[in-house]
Formats: C-alpha cells, structure tokens, sequence
C-alpha cells in the first residue's frame, strides 16, 4: 500500500488502529514530494524536519488516547496564509523573506489537533491570477498535463492534492481561486460563505471577497478540514458568530427533496466549452436519478458580475497592498535618497505586472472624480446580485453550473490576454461578490483526459447542504477516482 495515496479517512482509521504512524506517513509524502516537485513546482517551501517532528508528536498523543480527526494528517497549506516561524511570501518578491511572528486562526485550529504541516504551496501573486503564472518564483504545473496551468490562484493547493502530495490543502477563494484550481485539477474545492472561517492571518487581497477553504481528494476530506477550520474569531471583525454544524453527519443526508437550480445564462454564455457543458448537464442528470427536483432559476444581472468584480477587487486590493511600501517589513529599495523615490522603487521591484495593473485599477476608480461612476457603481451592482441569489434561493436550495468555461488551457496561452484570464473566472465570482458558499466537485473529462467540475451553490451558512449534495454525486460516480498518470 503506498500510503500518498490515502484519503484522510483512510489515514486515520489506519493511524487509529496503530496499523501505521504519523511519522511513516509524512515520510511517504515528503518522498512523494521530492519525486515529483521537479515536475509539478507546487510548493514554495517544504518544512520536512518540522513535519518530521509534528509527526513525531502527533504519535506519541495518539499512543496517550488522544487523538483529534486531522492528529497526523499531513496537509499543505497556500502561501498566503501566515505560518510562525515559517516563510509567507505570496507568491510575491516583496515578501520573499517575510517570516510571519505568529499563526493565522487555521493555523492555530489544525495545531491544536496535531495536524502535519508539510509545506507552503505556490499561488498567483497576492492571489491576484486564475492559472498559477504568476507567481513570482515558479510556474506550477497540471499533475493531468504539465503543458497545461494548474488554475489559480490556488494552483498549488490543487496541483499538490492532485499529485498526492499531501492529503489535503488550503486554499483562499476571492473570486473562484478555490473552485477553479479545484475543476482543473480534478479534486474537491470548497468556498465556505464569507465570515464562516476567519480571515485572521490570511494576507489580505479584497477584504469583503477573500474567504479560505480545503481542498481535498473527496467531500468528506473537506468536510472534515472544514470542520476543523470554521468557526467565530474575536480577532476578525467578519467572522460569523454562527454555530458550527456537524459537516460529517450532514455527509449522508443524499439530495432527496432537494431542489436544484438550473441558471439557463450560465449554459448559453459565449466561450463555454461544448464539453465542459456536456459533463455539467450530465452531472444535473445524475442528480435528478438520485432523488433533486430540477427547476429553472434566473440570475439576471450575472453578465455584470465580471465588471462589477474588476472594479471593486483592485479597489480594495490598492488599499490593501498600500502596507507594503518598504518601510515596516518585506523588500525594501536601498539604493534610493529620498523617500517616494524609496518607494516608487520598492513597489516597482516587489510587485509583478499583473499586482501591479490591478493596483493602477483600483487606484484610478478610487480617485477623486471617478469613485461614483466605478466603485460606487460597482457596489450597486453587486447589490443586485446578491439579491439574484436571493430570489433564486426562494426557489431551490442549489444551484449547478459548469465551474469554468473551458478545461484546463496550455501554459502561456493567455500571457498576453488579461482579459481573457478574467472571463475564466464568469460562473465563480458571482458567489464571492454575494457571499455564499460553492463548492467544485469531478464530473468529468475532456476529450485531452483533463478534468472538469461540477459547481454547486447554496445561501449563506448551508454549506451542509453542499456537502450532502456533492458526497451523493460523489459515491454515484467514479471521477474522482481516477488519479493522473506520474
């Protein structure tokens, strides 16, 4: 048995009968990670000896009694979530030596059950991309086709679960860059609602859009991360008071009664692949046998949702990423005398063309003279939407839709087409604009062996209903099963 290949429950039914260690088991990752990081770059740091040590740990507390559901599970976890002791780049030259002091509160919650941190893995910088090209350090690689991008900006959490070079990751999702990677990558992906897992130690893209959330090889791995990882913050002002539902037990609940929504736009919008709908209406298909009532529903102001997301994302990027002006930490210019040639020159150095266009977005539609007729603008329509969702919401409980228009496109292909790179993110943004949770689950292959997703919605905090949905389809078929050939 080659233990990579395991899910987490596998893992721990095994590590709970002491039919194998912790430390056997980071072992075999670690060695999976250097037989095929060559090829996947999916990772920015790995942390052998600390997980060697983490592992070590974790036996000895399940040797004691004491073991929580991720006890010696080695995950991965995106760059832009802040690790102690442990580099936090983003992807990005002007935080390449940044050393985070303390722990994001994901950090703090797979500490406390005695998880194994193997590594940082790579994104698009300040997660500001759909396809992992913009890194500042590396390309990451489909594991299906290694011609071909990853997705993003989570694309070396996908990548890396797919490869299986660790049981599970986490990502961050500000307008798809969970669901996406996940589709490409033939893994599962899930964007929990917005304030149901703290943003307390994520670098901050936009504020009102950035939401972390696992990626997993099945559902019930992400259930099981999510489970872990959700919850209130004191220290984010954002974060849900909610009480946490039991994610494993909603695993079973299957999709009967269950009223699915069929958004017509989403299937008759230019650019999607014949395929990628094919295997999406065939994944409707399969739900309708296990038991959903398939309706119609309509998102009206959809063909906004792009606009509206390009303008209010930059504008809060531009504020967000105002810190890093190489005077508290990360890069800082020397060779300047006076202090805006300091940071004129920091910025323009540290920061890669694609942060850098969107910082000059934002910048420009927050100026005075232009704030009504773009971010104010923007605003309005992002209020329609989530009213969208919410009418929608009145007559289903979810909502299916492909996750991207295409499967996964070659390296380079839209280097010199930003615009195009935007579009691919059409049928996942709309859920970061209003806040709800969505989830990415296999459904099928293109003709090239590259994988598609299936997409489902629900209204805020039903991420229970999520879950029960995508285990059904999930056990119904075999997608997620098939693993690439490395």
């Amino acid at each position: 048995m080659s233990l990579h290949t395991l899910t987490i429950a596998q893992a721990r039914d095994l590590l709970k009968r002491r039919e194998i260690s912790s430390l056997e088991l980071t072992r075999a990752v670690l060695d999976r990670i250097t037989a095929l990081e060559p090829a996947i770059q999916a990772f920015l740091t790995v942390t052998a000896e600390a997980a060697l040590a983490e592992a070590r740990q974790a036996d000895a507390a399940i040797a004691q009694g004491r073991m929580a559901p991720l006890t010696g599970i080695p995950i991965a976890i995106k760059d832009v979530i802040c690790t102690l002791g442990v580099r936090t780049t983003c992807g990005s030259r002007i935080l390449e030596r940044f050393v985070p002091p303390y722990d994001a509160f994901v950090m703090q919650r797979l500490k406390a059950q005695q998880a194994v941190m193997v590594g940082k893995l790579n994104m698009d910088e300040f997660a500001m991309g759909s396809t992992t090209e913009h890194s500042a350090f590396q390309v990451t690689r489909n594991p299906w086709n290694t011609a071909c991008i990853p997705g993003g900006s989570s694309g070396g959490s996908a990548a890396a679960v797919a490869a299986e070079m660790c049981l599970a990751s986490l990502g961050s999702d500000t307008g798809g860059s969970i669901r996406q990677p996940a589709s490409h990558c033939g893994v599962v992906g899930l964007k929990p609602t917005y304030g149901r897992v703290s943003r307390y130690g994520l670098v901050a893209f936009a504020s009102s859009l950035d939401q972390i959330g696992p990626l997993g090889k099945t559902v019930a791995d992400c259930a099981e991360v999510m489970q872990a990882i959700a919850g209130h913050d004191p220290s984010d002002a954002t974060s849900a008071p909610n009480a946490v539902p039991d994610y494993m037990a909603a695993l079973n609940r299957g999709v009967q009664d269950l009223r699915i929504g069929i958004p017509k736009s989403y299937f008759e919008s230019q650019g999607l692949d014949p395929q990628v709908a094919a295997a999406v209406r065939q994944a409707i298909t399969t739900l309708e046998r296990l038991g959903a009532t398939i309706v119609d529903v309509a998102l009206p102001h959809t063909d906004y949702g792009v606009a509206a997301y390009y303008v209010i994302a930059p504008c809060e990027a531009s504020s967000n990423l105002a810190r890093f002006d190489g005077v508290k930490y990360g890069l800082r210019d020397g060779g300047a005398d006076e202090l805006l040639d300091m940071y004129r020159a920091t910025r323009s150095q540290g920061f890669g063309p694609e942060v850098q266009r969107r910082i000059l977005l934002g910048t420009y539609a927050l100026s005075a003279g232009y704030y009504d007729a773009y971010y104010r603008k923007a605003s309005q329509v992002r209020t329609l939407i989530m009213r969208d969702f919410a009418a929608a919401f009145q007559k289903c409980d979810l909502i299916a839709s492909p996750v991207t228009p295409t499967p996964a496109t070659p390296i380079g292909a839209h280097a010199d087409e930003p615009l195009a790179m935007y579009l691919s993110d059409m049928y996942t943004l709309s859920a970061n604009l209003a806040g709800i949770p969505g989830i990415s689950v296999p459904c099928g292959f293109s003709t090239d062996g590259l994988p598609i997703g299936l997409q489902l919605q629900a209204a805020h905090f039903q991420e229970e209903r999520l879950l029960a949905a995508a285990q059904a389809f999930e056990q119904a078929t075999d997608f997620h099963k098939r693993k690439p050939a490395l």
